[in-house]
């Protein structure tokens, strides 16, 4: 089984202040983490669960 290094990026959306990071480079799961706090922890989603919060907050 070969490692994924995980690919973090933020929204084009957010500003410096207040923002996350998220690695979905990995087929079955979607991580994310506070940009001012790397080193509190990382959250980790499902794809599926990822997605149907995504197309929720664009309807917001």
């Amino acid at each position: 089984m070969q490692t994924v290094t995980s690919n973090w990026r933020t929204s084009s959306y957010t500003g410096t202040e207040n923002c996350v990071e998220v690695a979905d480079n990995e087929p079955n799961q979607v991580m994310v983490r506070d940009t001012k706090a790397r080193s509190r922890g990382i959250v980790t989603f499902r794809t599926a669960a990822w997605a149907a919060f995504v197309e929720l907050a664009k309807k917001a």
